[in-house]
Formats: structure tokens, C-alpha cells, sequence
């Protein structure tokens, strides 16, 4: 499988918005996983500093040098996160895209993973989609998704640090 937003959309995602044309009321609150891509013609710019927040006194900001080793020319997608349901249940795609967005235009909001993305040149311009999932399919689905895109190019999406793994791997 190539990671793009046609093999992403034949796979069951959906949405497909840049981050500036975002109506967040229209993003399922039902639990799934969702990829940030570039869009056509994109251009790579890393900034010096980080348009996320920081958390915990916590600059989520990397050196040049860091980011160049995790940008990968050839992908489309940066990112690869998921939503869950939560403990009670009201989490999902809707309340984490929302917590996601809202750190990259600065709110000290507990959203640390994916924070490569805010530290691009107009990163309002990539895409984000969504797959809504079941609950107990969340944790897999991330997971194989990781596997499959190291599996074709040898590491992690740009803005994932950390590999998904299920607990049974």
C-alpha cells in the first residue's frame, strides 16, 4: 500500500480538509484514526520555532538539524495518529482533531504527539483525514498503520517519534 490520500481514501477515510478550511463540527465524534498529509505543490520550510504551545513549560520546538532527519521527501503522509474513545467514553476523532488544531495555534493543550507538524511553514495548508473505527479496533489499526509505512520507507511518518504497537505485539 502507498500512503496517500487516494489509497487512504479507497481504505475508508474521509474528510480530506486543510487545517484552514477545517469546520471541526463536521469531524465524527466516533473513536478512529486519522493522517495529516501535504497537499499538492507543498514546500518544505521548517521554522525556528514551533507555532504549538508549550505544555508544562515544555517548548515543542526542534533544532533544524532534528527535523531534517525525520522528513521524508517522498511521503505524503506526516502524521499518523489515532482517537479513542475515552475513559467515559465522549473523546473521538472530534475532541482530539479539536485538542491537535488548537495546540498548533498555540493553547496549552496536552497534545505532544504530531508536534513536528507545527514547527512547518504553513502547516494551516495540510490535510488532514479520518477513519472512523470501533473502539476496540483503535489501538490495531495505528499500529498496523506505523508497521505498513515502515515497512515501505524504512522509518516513521515525519511528525510520529514514537511507533504504535499493540499489546499482543
Amino acid at each position: 500500500m502507498q500512503f496517500n490520500r487516494q489509497t487512504l481514501k479507497d481504505d475508508g477515510f474521509s474528510g480530506f480538509r486543510s487545517f484552514d478550511q477545517l469546520d471541526i463540527n463536521r469531524v465524527p465524534r466516533a473513536p478512529g484514526i486519522f493522517a495529516v498529509l501535504k497537499p499538492e505543490g507543498f514546500e518544505r520550510v521548517f521554522l525556528a520555532k514551533s507555532l504549538g504551545a508549550r505544555f508544562k513549560k515544555r517548548d515543542p520546538s526542534l533544532p533544524q538539524p532534528a527535523l531534517e532527519a525525520e522528513w521524508i521527501e517522498n511521503a505524503d503522509v506526516l502524521y499518523i495518529g489515532k482517537a479513542g474513545p475515552g475513559s467515559t467514553g465522549n473523546r473521538g476523532l472530534r475532541k482530539q482533531i479539536q485538542e491537535f488544531t488548537d495546540f498548533g495555534r498555540g493553547k496549552p493543550v496536552g497534545h505532544w504527539d504530531g508536534r513536528l507538524i507545527w514547527q512547518l511553514a504553513d502547516s494551516q495548508s495540510l490535510v488532514i483525514g479520518w477513519k472512523e473505527l470501533a473502539p476496540e479496533e483503535v489501538n490495531h489499526a495505528e499500529a498496523a498503520y506505523h508497521a505498513e509505512f515502515v515497512r515501505i520507507y524504512g522509518r516513521l511518518p515525519f511528525a510520529n517519534l514514537v511507533q504504535a504497537r499493540t499489546k499482543e505485539a
